[in-house]
């Protein structure tokens, strides 16, 4: 008989690249192998194949079996091979036609009994298929609701190996695509109206989130730097179609989606005790790390000098770049990262300088090396430095008196929407001339800047940071052209010990 084809899709970082899986039953011994430069989970599926398709009411053939998986320089990782390959043997008995294969791309692991699990990628996998320009997607029942939430294919849901191959045969019906709809906040998670004072780091945040930049506050343990923290996804704008795919596809590619697409912006929150390839991503077959996963939301560093040192410093490309890039022996992936970094840490090592009413027992060479573990190349990648200090009592009584955060969203929103109409992305991500086109100054504004940066001692990155902090302060107040009064708040969320030379 001549070789059987079915059309399978790999998961190559948050990507998917078609497969042919060829099945030949040849004469010689009875055997089955694969070949296609598979890993040890696809070589494993020799067992499960050929006990599920038994255990579902079939007859593995007694004949030699031989599977490749095409094309062969391509690592075929995971036990998503497992149903095209059996889909493939039958097909080669005769059980299945062949010509029912012949625009599907199938993909999911067999258990024992003939049952069918989920994948990672599913939503990859889809939008892959749509790509290539099939007709149709079979999948696990427990994958099919994300793999079709991308919409443009029909997805069909299978519990087992027999349910496939009569959905193939009979046909049947795709699963239904539900409409994109963002997520809102209805006002029963907690906001900023429950932070008592702070009206400076809010300020702050604010601007953060309008534009995407990246802050570090500092502060006395107490002093609400993480409660802060917690609520700046209830400021940010409703994730797009376009970003809830990408943020789908990522976690889906490390195996966390749970089903259709991911409507609110994530919030990761890695223990400093993470290590680099935690926080980057990597391992033998690369997942994503915790900055992928914050992919279009916050990533949120609690107690920022303790981290390690490496760790720290594999967010430097990421944070320039926007996507992080893990070469290994059999390839590259890259995945992307675009976040908005939050990180939070104490003056001191005891956590009380400044504060007289407490004391710090440290001495300067431990202030000093506590804060030198955090790199200056690091730091320069930071547009917001703010100084959250302790509370008076008054202060404190002044919860649930503040501004809610539905309110201050709306203004969120309003000013990105001016920057998406303008130039089609938020001002963190502007550079080059486009950054020169868009953030230009009036005369007492450049006056401003050139003053500062000569006082200062600012580089490159640094001026470039102000100037887009600058536009982003100037959106939320509705005004086309940066003012000197924009320049100046965007100045003056420098580093404090910056703006005291």
């Amino acid at each position: 008989m001549a070789v059987c084809r079915v059309r399978s899709l790999a998961l190559v970082g948050i990507d998917a690249l078609p497969v042919d899986v060829e099945v030949d039953m040849g004469s010689g011994l009875p055997g089955f192998s694969i070949v296609g430069l598979p890993d040890a989970a696809v070589q494993e599926a020799r067992e499960r194949v050929r006990v599920a398709i038994s255990n579902a009411g079939y007859k593995f053939p007694s004949r030699k079996v031989v599977v490749n998986l095409a094309p062969a320089n391509l690592r075929k990782e995971g036990a998503a091979f497992d149903l095209p390959i059996a889909l493939g043997v039958l097909a080669a008995c005769g059980v299945l036609p062949s010509g029912t294969l012949k625009g599907v791309a199938v993909a999911g692991e067999l258990s024992l009994d003939g049952s069918l699990r989920g994948v990672r990628g599913a939503l990859s996998l889809a939008d892959a298929a749509r790509r290539e320009g099939l007709r149709g997607l079979l999948v696990p029942s427990e994958s099919a609701p994300e793999a079709a939430s991308i919409g443009g294919i029909a997805v069909y849901a299978a519990g087992g190996l027999e349910e496939a191959v009569g959905i193939l045969r009979d046909g049947g019906s795709p699963v239904e695509t539900e409409p994109f709809v963002r997520w809102e906040d209805g006002g029963a998670e907690e906001g900023f109206e429950d932070v008592a004072g702070q009206e400076y780091a809010k300020r702050a945040l604010e601007v953060s989130a309008a534009g995407g930049h990246n802050v570090l506050m500092s502060g006395p343990p107490g002093s609400g730097k993480t409660m802060l923290a917690r609520r700046l996804p209830g400021i940010l704008p409703p994730l797009t179609l376009k970003e809830s795919i990408e943020v789908t596809k990522v976690h889906s590619a490390a195996g966390l989606a749970n089903g259709g697409l991911i409507r609110r912006r994530p919030f990761r929150a890695p223990h400093h005790t993470i290590s680099a390839s935690g926080l980057a991503g990597g391992g033998t077959n690369p997942r994503p790390g915790e900055v992928s996963l914050a992919h279009h939301g916050v990533l949120f560093l609690d107690e920022f000098p303790e981290f390690g040192r490496s760790a720290l410093e594999v967010l430097r490309q990421p944070l320039e770049d926007g996507q992080v890039t893990i070469s290994r022996v059999a390839g590259t992936v890259s995945y992307p990262a675009r976040v908005t970094l939050v990180c939070s840490m104490n003056p001191c090592p005891c956590g009380y300088a400044g504060d007289r009413r407490r004391g710090c027992r440290c001495t300067p060479g431990q202030i000093e090396r506590y804060r030198a573990r955090i790199s200056g190349p690091l730091l320069d990648r930071i547009d917001l430095f703010v100084e959250v200090p302790r509370l008076s009592g008054e202060e404190l009584r002044t919860a649930g008196e503040a501004e809610p955060s539905w309110r201050i969203r709306e203004r969120v929103e309003a000013a990105r929407r001016l920057q998406l109409e303008r130039q089609g992305a938020p001002n963190s991500a502007l550079s080059g001339k486009r950054l020169r086109e868009v953030c230009r100054l009036g005369p007492e504004a450049e006056a401003l800047l050139v003053r500062a940066v000569d006082r200062i001692g600012l580089s490159g990155r640094a001026h470039d940071r102000i100037l887009r902090v600058a536009r982003t302060v100037a959106d939320l107040a509705g005004d086309s052209e940066i003012g000197p009064e924009h320049l100046a708040e965007a100045l003056n969320y420098r580093r404090p010990g910056d703006l005291d030379r």
